[in-house]
């Protein structure tokens, strides 16, 4: 963010938007005038400091000593720009929204609010691909719109307005961009503002920085699902953006790349024709096609019929098959998955606390005898009331009674009604079925696919929140046998999907890398 930040006020240092002003103890030209000598001492002391941190202190407190001053949005000005020195984000947000209050179409002021306000809401966009913060990104957009309608600044030339404008307006239609997709949902408009954007910028300026990330946004928003979604031109931007990225990213956009190809043409025939024509140009000229696959059915077996190990397949290839397949071809791999283990990598969407663990401490018995009972309203557990403490006898059984399932809290028999005998009941709110999105359209749509029934319930202080990733080892890794399936049929908001419930599962923790032990060395090595 660094970065970025000082090569568009390297650019806006190139163009003098708001000059400070002379200033003289009297005059009558037609200069701004500080008439109070103090006041004149005090800004001349400011401005002339060479120490960022320190001119920034001393441009504050005369702002604290004359808030009137005829100078004041000269002096939030240089506060903008030393703030940037410093890399101080927040302070210069801080200045440029006072500035905005005095000038409220401030090209300057503006430009640095959009773009921290985006960094801002970037930042705050969760693994599902929704934004945890959608204010700020309203507010970075609706800036951007203001942005965009500004007027040219008085005594500012055609030159160095266009200057101006040819960094800035990349950067508010970017901004509009990611609230319409990630606040909004409105994936049409944020194609509409990105494809705007990467008009802006000379070709040149697509292969790296920003208008390589919103390539990139670009093929996102194409692949969304719902009216605006284009499987062709989402692979054109998917194809440009894997051309330029750095190997690293490279790796990422790979795959994406490739399952919508392969989603839309049944195969990776003629993908890397894709690739070379996109490196070429940004956009896609009008003759530009990608042949459509086959039906569904015929590309699930033709699957079943090249695939040696159908073991191999990936879990959306298999959901795939699943909900797409005749009876006979869903049967074929579902009689080679049933019963297997399989690793589940996906978004959680839902696992509510729907159980508690209860163990009961008698006077009688030196082990614990342990229940599980249903709750009878499951929440989240951040939702679910605090339970009573392992020695507050009357008030566990009450809080068990209240809120377990009556069949549950019968089974438990005496622990629950006896006022004697009871040395502890420890009550652990807990998890019991982690609901999944693992294929990509799943987690567009935040529907869970994959249903995994846990094989002991999970306590709220360990289960994962909705939101929360799971890969494979060495990461958090969630695992369950295959237990049955159920096809889904297209609707007019959705694919075909089918809903893969899983028994057994459990959860194999991060594997953190091993601390180096380094031999000591012997005296004299």
């Amino acid at each position: 963010m660094k970065n970025l930040v000082l090569a568009f006020a390297m650019a806006l240092a190139s163009v003098s938007l708001l000059s400070a002003p002379a200033l003289r103890a009297q005059d009558n030209s037609g200069q701004i005038t500080i008439s109070n000598p103090a006041e004149f001492n005090a800004y001349q002391n400011a401005i002339t400091q060479t120490d960022p941190k320190a001119k920034a202190a001393a441009l504050e407190d005369f702002l604290k000593t004359y808030p009137q001053s005829v100078v004041k949005k000269a002096v939030l000005d240089q506060l903008i720009d030393t703030y940037q020195q410093l890399n101080d984000q927040d302070q210069a947000l801080s200045a440029a929204t006072r500035l905005l209050q005095l000038d409220p179409t401030n090209p300057k002021a503006i430009l640095i609010s959009v773009y921290i306000k985006k960094n801002e809401c970037q930042k705050s966009i969760d693994a599902t691909g929704e934004s945890k913060d959608p204010q700020t990104c309203d507010d970075a957009a609706a800036l951007a719109q203001k942005g965009l309608t500004a007027p040219n600044p008085a005594g500012t030339s055609d030159e160095d307005w266009k200057k101006m404008t040819d960094v800035s307006y990349p950067i508010f239609d970017s901004a509009i961009a990611l609230d319409d997709a990630v606040s909004k949902k409105d994936y049409a408009g944020a194609i509409d503002e990105y494809k705007k954007e990467l008009m802006l910028y000379p070709a040149n300026q697509t292969t790296a920085g920003n208008g390589l990330v919103d390539t990139l946004n670009l093929a996102e928003a194409y692949a969304k699902p719902g009216p605006a979604r284009n499987e062709v031109d989402a692979c054109w931007f998917y194809a440009r953006a894997w051309n330029f990225a750095p190997a690293a990213y490279k790796a990422q956009i790979e795959p994406k790349l490739e399952y919508w190809y392969k989603r839309y043409h049944g195969n990776l025939d003629g993908l890397d024709a894709v690739k070379s024509a996109s490196a070429g140009t940004v956009f896609p000229p009008s003759s530009f096609s990608i042949a459509p696959a086959p039906t569904p059915p015929e590309i699930v077996h033709n699957v079943l019929a090249t695939t040696p190990d159908l073991t191999k397949l990936n879990l959306e290839d298999k959901e795939f098959i699943l909900a797409n397949g005749t009876k006979d071809d869903a049967q074929k791999l579902w009689s080679v998955l049933q019963n297997q283990m399989t690793p589940v990598p996906g978004i959680v969407i839902d696992d509510p606390a729907d159980v508690l663990k209860v163990s009961v401490t008698t006077t009688r018995e030196v082990k614990p005898k342990d229940y599980i009972v249903h709750l009878t309203t499951p929440a989240a557990c951040s939702a679910v009331p605090l339970p009573p403490t392992d020695l507050h006898i009357k008030e566990a059984q009450s809080y068990i009674l209240s809120n377990g399932v009556k069949a549950d809290t019968d089974a438990m028999g005496d622990a629950l009604t006896a006022t004697t005998g009871i040395r502890r009941i420890v009550i652990d709110p807990s998890v019991s079925v982690i609901k999944m999105a693992v294929t990509q359209d799943a987690k567009d749509s935040k529907t869970p696919d994959f249903i995994v029934n846990m094989k002991a319930p999970v306590s709220c202080k360990d289960a994962p929140a909705p939101g929360f990733a799971f890969n494979l080892q060495p990461a958090d890794e969630l695992d369950a046998t295959y237990n049955s399936y159920t096809p889904l049929p297209a609707t007019s908001t959705r694919t075909a999907t089918a809903q893969i419930v899983l028994s057994d599962g459990f959860i194999q923790a991060e594997k953190k890398a091993a601390p180096v032990h380094r031999r000591p060395r012997r005296t004299g090595e």
